[in-house]
């Protein structure tokens, strides 16, 4: 199979890729290797993808059409995979034009091509940020309304499933949203919580604690996720989609949620250090709480995610000091 994966040197993206490839997939990964976070980190990732000969790479932005139009004509992908976006809620308060851009632009040109050139499958990274508010008892289920987000950043990726909608409507292309859960683990990105606590508790720096606490997540380790949305990328078209149109959504997520409070603490027993928190209040953008149903991922892939969040903190810790040589 050949699979066109963009977003490859991020951190989903990575995984992916390396999966697909050690079972001698044919994937040609692209990425703009912007400067939202450690490009050496990006880079390092590609890196240990470039061992394999089943992997081949180009810094190719989504913004450019032409240069998208030429990769799929010369690559011919089965399956288009779009793990390329900008990412973080926070970042989008302040540079919503980057998100407009890059979310919006670069993921039209990408699902027009996969549409005129007749992919099979065109599966696609939406966000569990799209929900919004919810309070800490609601199951987040794909059935619920999704027309309250609370940040630029979940309009794009809203945006992304309309768009989607209607590729698959006009244009009977095949496609899926995996709405993801906080992904975490090795190889993770240096703005999500679980690296910049490590890195901030490591360094002796007080830690940001946002709405003193009171928050919970659905987190989801990274094998996991991988494992699940390889199925997903491959899983042989359905005949009962709705109304016929073959567009799905589903959450990639784990039913088990973590308070932001015993999430510290764990980290912080894994460090064997204590934090030195500065409580703040609740921030624009975020939810209080995400809480993934999983029912219809189970019907889909006949799995859900199960890794506890003590191991998967622990394998990110030993990553990071291996990779920062922290002794």
């Amino acid at each position: 199979m050949k699979i066109l994966i963009t977003g490859a040197a991020g951190f989903i993206g990575m995984h992916l890729a390396r999966t697909l490839s050690t079972k001698k997939h044919k994937i040609l990964g692209i990425d703009n290797l912007n400067n939202y976070y450690s490009t050496k980190l990006k880079k390092d990732r590609i890196k240990i993808l470039k061992k394999s000969n089943y992997f081949k790479f180009l810094k190719v932005d989504l913004k450019n059409k032409k240069k998208l139009n030429l990769i799929f004509k010369k690559f011919q992908p089965d399956i288009v995979v779009n793990l390329a976006a900008q990412a973080g809620v926070r970042y989008s308060l302040k540079y919503p034009q980057k998100y407009l851009s890059s979310n919006i632009i670069g993921f039209f040109n990408l699902i027009e091509l996969a549409s005129n050139y007749k992919i099979k499958h065109f599966v696609y990274a939406s966000s569990s940020s799209v929900y919004g508010s919810r309070d800490f008892n609601k199951l987040n289920s794909e059935s619920d309304m999704t027309d309250t987000p609370l940040s630029i950043y979940a309009v794009t990726k809203k945006t992304n499933e309309n768009m989607a909608y209607t590729k698959s409507y006009l244009n009977n292309l095949r496609t899926t949203g995996v709405r993801f859960f906080t992904v975490y683990g090795p190889w993770g990105r240096p703005d999500m919580a679980l690296f910049k606590f490590t890195k901030k508790i490591l360094s002796n720096k007080e830690i940001e604690v946002y709405n003193n606490g009171k928050m919970s997540r659905s987190f989801t380790y990274i094998d996991d996720a991988i494992n699940i949305l390889e199925k997903i990328v491959l899983k042989k078209q359905k005949k009962n989609y709705k109304y016929n149109i073959p567009f799905d959504i589903v959450n990639l997520g784990s039913k088990t949620t973590i308070k932001l409070t015993s999430f510290i603490k764990i980290i912080e027993k894994n460090l064997k250090k204590k934090s030195i928190k500065r409580f703040l209040p609740l921030q624009d953008g975020d939810s209080l709480s995400t809480k993934a149903s999983t029912k219809k991922l189970k019907l889909l892939c006949g799995s859900e995610p199960t890794t506890k969040i003590n191991k998967g903190i622990k394998n990110f810790i030993n990553w990071y000091k291996k990779y920062y040589k922290i002794t």
